[in-house]
């Protein structure tokens, strides 16, 4: 089995980031994934992310101050590998890791994923921790100099030297041995702080290859972005998501500019191999940023984005408090048509982009239907001339998102779409 089996199609979960920052517990996952069994696992959302810092003391508790506590205390075992701070995880008590917490979300038919910072951690090399399965200590492959700009955890580590390959080997088979089912590794796909901003790319391949020697297929998923288009036959060798954005919030700009990223990367998605949108910021987020909030996103940038994230082929990580979903916003990551989309037998691209629309089109190849999606990134409202449309694109049926089949009336008013709104049609096959 290659890495690309791991993801046959784009990976759709839940990640704790977008509502708790650094501060998730045990208790708050167990909760989320409760809600993602009984109402999301229907519609493909399997995957439960545990983000950042879940092996830190006192997370969150100097927030207006810092999000990550300068050389705060971490959980770490004898061969420098981070474990599950047990204050917050308290069933990894004894070093069992999380294996307890993914045994609890694999026994409801759901797959567990983890955040990481590329490297090893600073602590470690400070105390020379041994590395197993290497006469070499974490000090003798530590670089002091590949450092993360936001986050005060890990060194990097070098490239090429002994004991390298072998701390990833020994990182990657303790997860394994924990259950866990997806990786998410940070200040990776772009490192910020160096001229070269693939600064981590030697060790992209060591935790690509650590993964594939355990035998257990595990989703590598690289952060942030915005990821580096020249290097796409890198990402798409290594990994099997790579984030085409920095931190992706509610906010109508960055959604507007996710059109551009989108029709750069729109050539580069395949079966194992997805550019990612980022997480979508809906319902309730923002309670470990000290901002908790419903999105700022109104309904109509709402849909445009689910739209865009369909018909792209991103994966589909939410990043809202599942126990606080309204009925509304359940709806809109429910739809099952629009989700359909995200299969690879769809053949997909961007027809136009301009500064106030956007227009892409994508056809199933096995069954032959075709959408058409009209999306209006303008503060006014925008007419179309039906007929226009039609002679461009070929009929239109229905509307996926109100369900309602196209009649007289409305190819005479003309089609309208109100402001940051998406119109998703099927067309006649």
């Amino acid at each position: 089995m290659g890495k690309d089996d791991f993801a046959p199609t784009p990976p759709m979960g839940w990640n704790s980031y977008d509502y708790y920052d650094t501060t998730v517990t045990e208790e708050e996952i167990k909760k989320n994934a409760d809600y993602m069994a009984t109402y999301l696992k229907p519609y493909g959302y399997e995957y439960i992310v545990v983000d950042i810092q879940w092996y830190a003391y006192g997370t969150g508790t100097k927030r207006e101050e810092y999000q990550y506590l300068p050389f705060s205390k971490v959980e770490v075992d004898e061969y420098g590998r981070l474990l599950p701070c047990v204050e917050k995880f308290p069933a990894a008590i004894d070093g069992k890791g999380f294996r307890p917490l993914a045994d609890y979300i694999h026994e409801k038919g759901l797959k567990f994923g983890i955040h990481i910072v590329r490297g090893i951690p600073r602590i470690s090399a400070h105390t020379h921790s041994k590395i197993l399965g290497s006469t070499k200590t974490a000090d003798q492959i530590a670089d002091p100099y590949s450092i993360c700009p936001w986050n005060p955890d890990m060194y990097g580590v070098k490239e090429g030297v002994e004991g390298a390959q072998e701390y990833y080997d020994s990182l990657m088979e303790l997860y394994a041995s924990w259950g866990v089912d997806f990786i998410k590794c940070d200040d990776i796909a772009h490192t910020k702080l160096y001229e070269d901003a693939y600064a981590g790319k030697n060790e992209i391949e060591m935790i690509h290859k650590a993964i594939m020697k355990t035998g257990r297929p595990i989703v590598l998923s690289l952060s942030p972005g915005p990821a580096i288009i020249e290097k796409a036959w890198h990402y798409e060798t290594y990994a099997n998501m790579w984030r085409i954005t920095d931190d992706f919030w509610d906010q109508w700009e960055l959604l507007k500019v996710m059109f551009e990223r989108c029709e750069i990367w729109q050539m580069h998605k395949r079966k194992g191999c997805y550019p990612d949108c980022d997480m979508l910021p809906v319902g309730r987020v923002g309670k470990g940023f000290l901002q908790e909030r419903n999105t700022n996103f109104t309904k109509e940038e709402q849909k445009t984005m689910m739209t865009l994230w369909c018909i792209f082929g991103s994966p589909i990580m939410l990043g809202a408090e599942l126990t606080k979903l309204d009925d509304w916003t359940k709806s809109l990551l429910t739809n099952e048509e629009v989700l359909s989309l995200l299969s690879n037998d769809f053949e997909r691209k961007q027809w136009k982009r301009e500064e106030g629309e956007a227009i892409w089109i994508t056809h199933h190849k096995k069954t032959g239907k075709r959408y058409l999606a009209i999306f209006n990134l303008s503060d006014n409202e925008t007419i179309y001339e039906w007929k226009k449309i039609e002679e461009e694109f070929g009929t239109l049926v229905r509307e996926v998102w109100t369900n309602q089949n196209v009649n007289i009336e409305q190819k005479e008013e003309g089609m309208k779409i109100s402001p940051h709104d998406v119109k998703l049609y099927e067309l006649l096959g």
